[in-house]
């Protein structure tokens, strides 16, 4: 009779998901702002869908599912259209273990064979603690690793039960998720808990990837400590990547001088290990818990933040995930819902896991994953001049096969506006490749003209005279290269 009552719960939860579900937008008007750029717009970016993309930069996060903060069936929907094919799930062994010795996987199965069908790739973290054993920790977040010899054991069998059950589905694994926020865990400690981990992992699947660190920022003085005992452990081949998350107001402001350091330092360590920005989003309105709360977000802002933090990752050769797909219930806690949601999902959804709306920041992002692809290799120094009121960001990518140049530019003064006043720039290019150029705004997806006035062509030389700047990722491309 449970079982039953189990799946009719589920048919009708899909049923009222189905009844309410919005239906994404395709039109070339998807997303209107106030931006005028004062350039005739003559069509729009468009979306591709996950399969259509052969290689690219990003994940999303699909997270606390193992905490029942969201729900797989309210989204999973929206996953292939917005073109992200890499996901990040919690493996969660409070939720599979309720039992001492019994492992109940059906939760996480359905999850991982529904995202396979759909062609998406999965990183599977490995946490949290289970309070069922003694020392076992905290199902939650900064509860702690478990602190007893029965809870580690309980522990590793755990680890080894679920690379043993997805392997061939699952390659890619992360470590415990954020360990820094709790302040009995040291460097070296969390270093050892990742090795005892991959370890196991490797032994079941020898080609997995594995990511180790998963810190709440950059937290460089604390990566250092965990980059120490790594080498002098030689453990350095356990693991493909290193993960930090990256949580600023302003997503360029002094972010990126730190992801500086942590390359220096992953260069004289371990220059095998790349860097991963694991976890980065904000609020599409003012919410009283989570990172970057207590802020007046709007879903404009949230978009601008977003594309902007996924260009800067990119721009600094660093892998980028968004977080996340949907809004989380953080308020939820064993059953008991204390306030409202966490917005940081690129869809909304009510406290019954209803998607109530798509919003921009999806179309947003869906717009930049269209576009910026693993066709496109980034030019380090490329040869350009800016004048402009504001500090702008700027990164230029060629075109692997063609030749093709692109360059993005967004203005990084400060947090991100609910204003799309811009400012005009001039960008001067030493040797200019483009032939029919086009200024495209990525939260609308709009591409527009650039006028001959306001190109000026001496030999090699380009100039773009007045060019509209915001503070919002914009680019400048040739036509042929986003209107095939």
């Amino acid at each position: 009779m449970k079982t039953n009552a189990t799946w009719i719960m589920a048919l009708m939860f899909a049923l009222i998901t189905a009844a309410t579900a919005q239906v994404i937008d395709t039109s070339e008007t998807r997303v209107q702002t106030t931006l005028d750029p004062g350039l005739k717009r003559i069509g729009t970016i468009k979306p591709r869908k996950v399969g259509e993309i052969a290689g690219q930069n990003w994940s999303i996060g699909c997270e606390t599912i193992d905490r029942d903060f969201t729900n797989w069936d309210s989204y999973k929907d929206y996953l292939v259209p917005l073109g992200i094919k890499k996901i990040r799930l919690q493996g969660g062994w409070a939720k599979t273990e309720r039992d001492q010795g019994k492992y109940d996987w059906r939760w996480l199965d359905r999850i991982i064979d529904d995202a396979l069908s759909r062609g998406l790739e999965i990183i599977l973290q490995t946490n949290y603690g289970n309070p069922i054993y003694p020392g076992g920790g905290s199902r939650h977040l900064s509860g702690g690793f478990p602190t007893s010899e029965e809870a580690w054991a309980a522990w590793d069998k755990w680890v080894e039960a679920m690379a043993t059950r997805y392997k061939g589905k699952v390659r890619d694994w992360e470590m415990w998720n954020e360990p820094n926020n709790n302040k009995a865990h040291t460097p070296e400690i969390t270093a050892d808990v990742n090795i005892r981990t991959a370890e196991i992992i490797k032994r079941v699947i020898p080609d997995a990837r594995i990511a180790g660190g998963v810190l709440n920022s950059p937290a460089v003085k604390y990566a250092e400590g965990w980059l120490k005992r790594i080498a002098e452990t030689q453990k350095q081949p356990l693991f493909t990547w290193f993960i930090y998350h990256a949580y600023t107001r302003n997503p360029d402001e002094k972010h990126y001088d730190e992801v500086a350091k942590l390359k220096a330092l992953f260069q004289q360590y371990a220059p095998t290990i790349k860097l991963w920005q694991g976890e980065a989003g904000t609020q599409s309105e003012f919410c009283l818990g989570g990172a970057l709360s207590k802020y007046p977000w709007t879903e404009l802002t949230q978009a601008k933040w977003n594309t902007r933090r996924m260009l800067g990752d990119l721009g600094h050769d660093v892998e980028s995930l968004v977080f996340s797909i949907a809004d989380l219930d953080y308020n939820r806690w064993d059953g008991y819902q204390l306030g409202d949601m966490d917005r940081y999902g690129l869809v909304k959804t009510d406290k019954q896991y209803r998607l109530l709306k798509v919003k921009m920041a999806y179309y947003a992002v869906q717009n930049l994953v269209a576009v910026f692809d693993d066709t496109w290799q980034r030019v380090p120094d490329y040869p350009c001049e800016v004048q402009c009121a504001k500090p702008l960001a700027l990164y230029a990518y060629k075109k692997k096969q063609t030749g093709g140049h692109l360059l993005v530019f967004w203005d990084k003064s400060g947090v991100p506006s609910d204003r799309n006043d811009t400012t005009p720039a001039a960008l001067s290019i030493a040797k200019g490749s483009f032939t029919e150029p086009v200024w495209v705004d990525i939260i609308t997806g709009g591409i527009h003209v650039i006028l001959e006035e306001k190109i000026e062509r001496t030999g090699e030389k380009l100039v773009f005279k007045d060019i509209p700047v915001y503070d919002a990722p914009v680019f400048i491309t040739d036509k042929a290269l986003v209107l095939p």
